[in-house]
C-alpha cells in the first residue's frame, strides 16, 4: 500500500487589494497548519473581451509586467520566506470564473471580502459572492487586516 498522499491544495485570489493581501496571509498560515501548498491566482481580462460589440484591445496591458507585479505583490505581503511557499499564476478571464475553475480539485479557495471595484459599503464584493456560490470546494472569505476599508 504505497499510496502517495498529495498535499492539500489552497487556491487564493490575489488582486492587490487589502482584502486579497489578508487572504494571501491567511491562506499561507492555513496551508502551513495542514501541510498544504498555496497557489496565488490573479485573473486578467481585456475590456470588451466578453462582448461582440467591440474588439478586445488593450494596448496598455503587458502580461509579462502583470506577472512580475503578481510575484512582487506576493513577496511584499509575505516576505521572501513566505513567498517561496507560493506558486503564482495569471489566468485570463472573468475573475470569479477563473477562481472557480482554478479551485477544481482544491481543498480550499480563499478570497478577500472585497476587491478594488464595487461599492464601499457592500458586505461582499461580487467576486467573493460568486465564488462562495459556485466554488467546487470550501471557501474562506477574509476581511482586510486593520481598520475597515
Amino acid at each position: 500500500m504505497d499510496r502517495q498522499v498529495e498535499a492539500p491544495r489552497v487556491v487564493v485570489g490575489v488582486d492587490g487589494s487589502p482584502s486579497s493581501q489578508a487572504a494571501l496571509r491567511w491562506a499561507v498560515r492555513y496551508a502551513g497548519l495542514v501541510g498544504g501548498k498555496v497557489e496565488a491566482v490573479t485573473a486578467w481580462d481585456l475590456p470588451g473581451a466578453g462582448s461582440w460589440s467591440a474588439p478586445a484591445v488593450d494596448a496598455d496591458f503587458d502580461e509579462e509586467e502583470a506577472e512580475r507585479r503578481l510575484v512582487e505583490e506576493v513577496r511584499t505581503v509575505l516576505g521572501e520566506g513566505g513567498a517561496s511557499q507560493v506558486h503564482e499564476r495569471m489566468v485570463r478571464g472573468n475573475p470569479a470564473e477563473v477562481l472557480v475553475d482554478q479551485a477544481e480539485g482544491a481543498d480550499m479557495l480563499v478570497v478577500g471580502s472585497r476587491g478594488h471595484g464595487g461599492f464601499r459599503r457592500a458586505l461582499l464584493g461580487s467576486v467573493s459572492q460568486q465564488v462562495a456560490l459556485h466554488a467546487p470546494c470550501p471557501v474562506t472569505i477574509v476581511r482586510p487586516d486593520g481598520p475597515a476599508e
